[in-house]
């Protein structure tokens, strides 16, 4: 699910605090990596913001939006892979499935579904997801930088933790309109499908992927979106989640 990232509180302070803790502990090479990655990204982010505010400004209108952003969205985007990488040399203590999942179906909107399919990129749930992706790409990355900096002001902290109760919902809606109004044009053209017979002796039917893609959000919405809200609890007003044995 593409939007699991825009958690805003998807792990707690606590980790994020002994996350940086061992990041200093490693030297000061991987925590200049890290503010030096986390400032590209945030200033990624804010120039694709202004791009998309300009061209609104000039055109009037959405139509067009997508094409004037594809390449800066597809190599910031593109680039987040490197947080894969943060996870499996132990840079940062977090779950390397997890974050190649959650950096992977991003680019998949991006590269396999968007890019691909030039007929719904003027779509207003593509605009819809895109601000969604943008507003919550630079309060996370606000958030990293000005933590490794020591310097976090609560605003920011506010926004990583408060902003998602109205982003994850309207994300998670722009990306499950925008795979739908894909489904009638990867069904008549057959993209990327394999029919049998082939050499392969494999089938692969595209469009029923995307089904299945569409119908994941369905079991996953609700435990990501609640897990957020009580991480939220525990960092802004200091609450103990106590987890129910089975």
């Amino acid at each position: 699910m593409a939007s699991s990232e825009e958690d805003g509180g998807a792990a707690s302070e606590e980790k994020e605090s002994n996350n940086l803790k061992r990041i200093r502990g490693k030297g000061t090479v991987a925590t200049a990596w890290l503010t030096f990655y986390n400032i590209a990204m945030t200033a990624g982010w804010l120039v694709l913001a202004m791009t998309m505010m300009r061209f609104y400004m000039q055109k009037g209108t959405h139509k067009g939006l997508y094409r004037s952003i594809a390449r800066t969205l597809k190599f910031f985007q593109t680039f987040a892979l490197v947080e894969v990488g943060h996870c499996a040399i132990g840079l940062i203590r977090t779950s390397v499935i997890v974050t190649g999942v959650q950096v992977s179906s991003r680019i998949f909107m991006v590269w396999f579904v968007t890019s691909s399919i030039r007929q719904i990129q003027n779509e207003e749930s593509v605009v819809l997801f895109l601000v969604v992706w943008t507003l919550t790409e630079i309060t996370r990355y606000s958030y990293y930088t000005f933590n490794l900096l020591h310097h976090l002001p609560y605003f920011i902290k506010w926004a990583r933790y408060t902003l998602f109760i109205v982003l994850y919902p309207l994300g998670v809606l722009g990306e499950l309109l925008t795979i739908y109004s894909a489904l009638p044009f990867v069904r008549r053209s057959g993209m990327y499908s394999m029919r049998l017979p082939n050499k392969y002796n494999v089938s692969f039917d595209y469009y029923y992927c995307l089904v299945i893609i569409m119908l994941s959000y369905i079991p996953l919405f609700p435990q990501l979106f609640f897990h957020m809200l009580r991480q939220r609890r525990r960092v802004l007003h200091g609450e103990v989640i106590v987890e129910k044995d089975d």
